[in-house]
């Protein structure tokens, strides 16, 4: 090889290693749906104040979306006055672009709800009036939009349309909770219909399915307005349904699974409701039973994580307050309840650590996950921006994001 062909090959290794970044956080909860970073070598302890503040940006609108991040770009979806855009920075927190997506939830606790979802040279938002809109990741055009509810025949619940978009293959799932459609896939490409789950009559909630596998079949679950269904993910065939009352459509967080158990929680009123509902799957997965139910962990929108098999999470208690839970996998024993600042929060893990955020003071902790009880190691306070603090903490390439209305936060958490 001469010298020339060597140094392009050189040069075409350091550029292709140049796009390659820490682990993405591509999608709501991460890169498995679950509230969990594949991450390493972060820091098990804060300094005083907590880790440095590498950038902030203000001027997001109204929203309590999360941030996706993926090939070096950071995206998060705001409103400002009534109309939704969907925001691109690079990780050091320049704007590359912005572009709408047309009307965006104006009634109850107004503003952005869901995530996007990125996908290669894509990036999918589902707004909280019922649209699924695709974008090309680097420039921001619009490739194709679908207005869901009008549709699929559906219409918007009590606090705007929730759950984030969710790909597999060529596939993109929402859950509109129409006559026409309760869940449907569509084609990520075009926007065409591939199937649609029709004859539950029941609307949307607030949460966003997963995908599982269990004997050979691909399966989806997520929560509507009473039940929880699942649905075989490549024809949209309904395989079953478990009742779950949810009053109000208030209920609803993003499930979990783990070996055949699928768990499911909601904040609603405790006498109307299953309460923490275990559910264990048959070998094949096409039918279901109760395992355990626990009135503890009655979860509201800032989910649960599960962790060497206990469970961690906040419960409801009213707006914003709430206790600190864990519970056992396996029998839903409760483990510890403990009050942290009197308020419930959102949670994520990553490196051995659970980051739990306050949604009232804006206080995030890092807490050591243990049975034992609530053991918070560091903490420190978010100042920027405004509102409640209800958007999901996001980590990614040893960097912890916050969303808290107008403002982005980018702080460093790499174990130096």
């Amino acid at each position: 090889m001469n010298n020339s062909r060597k140094i392009i090959l050189c040069l075409s290794i350091l550029l292709i290693g140049g796009i390659c970044f820490g682990d993405d956080w591509p999608q709501f909860r991460g890169p498995n749906r679950d509230g969990k970073s594949t991450e390493t070598g972060l820091m098990k302890k804060w300094p005083e104040g907590g880790p440095k503040q590498l950038w902030a940006v203000e001027g997001l609108g109204i929203g309590f979306s999360s941030v996706s991040i993926a090939s070096g770009f950071v995206y998060t979806t705001c409103m400002i006055d009534g109309e939704g855009f969907l925001f691109a920075y690079d990780i050091e927190g320049n704007l590359k672009w912005k572009e709408s997506y047309g009307p965006e939830w104006t009634r109850s606790y107004k503003g952005t709800r869901t995530t996007p979802t990125v996908d290669g040279e894509r990036v999918y938002v589902f707004s909280g009036t019922g649209n699924m809109v695709c974008f090309k990741t680097r420039t921001g055009e619009k490739i194709w939009q679908v207005d869901t509810l009008t549709k699929f025949d559906g219409k918007n619940i009590q606090w705007g349309m929730s759950g984030s978009p969710l790909i597999d293959g060529r596939k993109v799932y929402c859950t509109p909770g129409g006559k026409k459609g309760t869940m449907v896939a569509l084609d990520k490409m075009t926007g065409r219909t591939i199937w649609a789950t029709i004859g539950l009559d029941e609307l949307s909630v607030y949460s966003s399915p997963i995908l599982i596998e269990r004997g050979g079949n691909r399966l989806l679950i997520n929560m509507i307005q009473k039940s929880v269904i699942c649905v075989n993910a490549d024809n949209g065939k309904l395989i079953w349904r478990e009742p779950y009352v949810t009053p109000s459509d208030t209920g609803g967080v993003t499930p979990v699974y783990k070996d055949g158990c699928v768990y499911v929680t909601s904040a609603v009123e405790r006498e109307f409701t299953r309460g923490g509902v275990m559910f264990e799957l048959s070998a094949d997965g096409t039918s279901v039973a109760e395992k355990w139910n626990d009135q503890t962990l009655d979860c509201g929108h800032g989910s649960v994580v599960l962790v060497d098999g206990f469970l961690y999470g906040s419960t409801f208690d009213g707006i914003p307050k709430g206790d600190w839970v864990c519970l056992d996998w396996d029998s839903g024993k409760v483990m510890y309840k403990a009050t942290w600042n009197g308020n419930k929060g959102s949670i994520i893990y990553a490196d051995g650590m659970l980051y739990c955020y306050d949604e009232n003071t804006g206080d995030v902790a890092l807490v050591k996950p243990s049975p034992k009880g609530f053991d918070i190691v560091s903490s420190f306070a978010v100042t920027e921006g405004d509102g409640q603090h209800w958007a999901h903490p996001a980590i990614s390439d040893g960097r912890l994001y916050i969303r808290h209305g107008n403002a982005l936060m980018a702080y460093d958490i790499k174990n130096k």
